[in-house]
């Protein structure tokens, strides 16, 4: 299974805004200020539809579906969360831990999907959600696919029993840890401090306080043959570590990620990164400041055979 994703569909928001369930853990939210809901929800849907464009005009192929109207989803724009969708025509559901957005998991997209892809078993997790056992899709899970890893770092969304039983399901190999921030909070999700390409990993070691966990995660990305570039926590503060590789048609590897934090790399870092993918920054402001996630969380990849 290679690493980069040729497709990935995209969510058209409805009802973006700031997500007061999920802010207890998701430290990287902020309230929108002066804004208005209507003004928020504008400067979403104009963020939204320029990432679209610029993907498209990179020739990546962007599928996108409409959020619907009720129940209202403010964080429907992240699709991540919800599912992974596998080579081998597999989708995994996942379990969310605010209610409020475990409508996001939408079988009409599913079935949207399975009109153009081959969808085969559909593994659904969502059920652990009565127990309090969450694991939000690649967001709580980074999977290394041309290595059958799953990097995971814990936390109140990314619960290790049920990673376990994921990676088992899947044929892949977990590698848990813990990872936090500034502050010493447990970093939400794990794509926030942790991106995998072809080739390279972009990661935050100075946010994984076990020395031991983070020489495993640094073995284990060395033996597998990435090139570590390693981020501060004030980048990932800026959504340096939230980045998605794609591999457009045709043309070489793209690397998706936020003008913040296209801005926030240094110049080596960019240099090094630039060895393996062509950085690719997009301008999402009111999506990551008031969402608290940014360009990979809005991107949902589709491994899928075609039809």
């Amino acid at each position: 299974m290679k690493q980069a994703a040729s497709t990935v569909f995209v969510v058209r928001p409805a009802s973006f805004g700031f997500n007061a369930e999920t802010a207890a853990s998701n430290h990287f939210q902020q309230l929108p200020g002066h804004l208005s809901a209507v003004q928020t929800e504008a400067r979403a849907a104009a963020e939204f539809e320029a990432l679209v464009a610029t993907l498209r005009n990179h020739r990546v192929r962007v599928l996108v579906f409409d959020d619907t109207a009720a129940p209202a989803k403010p964080d429907a724009v992240f699709p991540n969360n919800w599912l992974s969708l596998h080579a081998d025509g597999r989708v995994g559901l996942y379990p969310m831990c605010a209610p409020n957005r475990r409508p996001e998991r939408r079988p009409d997209i599913i079935a949207a999907l399975a009109r153009e892809f081959r969808v085969g078993e559909v593994l659904d997790w969502s059920g652990t959600e009565d127990a309090g056992r969450f694991l939000e899709g690649t967001g709580s899970i980074i999977f290394d696919h041309e290595n059958r890893r799953a990097y995971a770092g814990l936390s109140p969304r990314t619960e290790p029993g049920l990673l376990a039983e994921v990676c088992a399901r899947l044929g892949y190999r977990p590698v848990p840890f813990r990872s936090v921030d500034a502050r010493g909070q447990e970093i939400y999700h794990t794509n926030v401090m942790l991106s995998i390409g072809p080739g390279f990993a972009v990661v935050c070691l100075e946010s994984i306080p076990d020395l031991p966990e983070r020489a495993l995660v640094t073995d284990s990305l060395t033996e597998t043959g990435h090139e570590i570039v390693d981020i501060s926590l004030a980048q990932v503060a800026r959504f340096a570590g939230n980045m998605l590789a794609l591999q457009p048609t045709p043309g070489p590897v793209l690397l998706a990620l936020s003008q913040s934090a296209h801005d926030a790399l240094t110049p080596e870092q960019r240099t090094r990164l630039s060895r393996h993918a062509t950085l690719l920054p997009l301008a999402i402001p009111t999506i990551e400041t008031i969402g608290g996630g940014s360009v990979r969380c809005m991107l949902a990849e589709v491994f899928l055979p075609e039809i």
